[in-house]
């Protein structure tokens, strides 16, 4: 398996991964990074926010954009150089999120392409929108 080069990619060029959000999905990545923020693994505390329930981290989110980028465009090989992000709307547990990615510039004399990331959920409601600057594997 191997990524797109530069030269193999063009502008309007997308990906996309999609995944549900589970339960296990929230406590791992509380575990792993140690962010354990009660919005996102204390139910009780939960309900008194104005979400009314557990949300999944934001940043799960932009994992899912990393794994398009890594994995399907421009995919392995790729280096991550920027991101930018604006989170739109919370993710529940249960949501299905899908990350796309679009290729919006390509930069040949910096060997750089910028891409527009977005996710969104199960009922097309956007909930996350950036931009990525990313070398692809040469």
């Amino acid at each position: 398996m191997r990524g797109k080069k530069i030269d193999e990619l063009k502008i309007g060029d997308c990906a996309e991964f999609a995944k549900t959000v589970s339960e296990s999905d929230v406590y791992l990545f509380a575990g792993i990074t140690g962010d354990l923020n009660p919005a996102h693994i204390d139910q009780n505390y939960a309900e008194k926010t104005h979400f009314k329930t557990r949300i999944a981290h934001g940043m799960l989110g932009a994992g899912f954009i990393s794994a398009v980028i890594g994995t399907r465009l421009p995919g392995p090989g790729t280096i991550y150089l920027n991101q930018t992000l604006a989170f739109l709307a919370p993710v529940n547990i249960g949501d299905t999120i899908t990350a796309r990615v679009m290729v919006t510039e390509i930069l040949p004399e910096k060997k750089h392409v910028q891409l527009e990331t977005t996710c969104v959920n199960q009922h097309g409601e956007k909930v996350l929108n950036g931009r990525a600057m990313v070398s692809p594997p040469r």
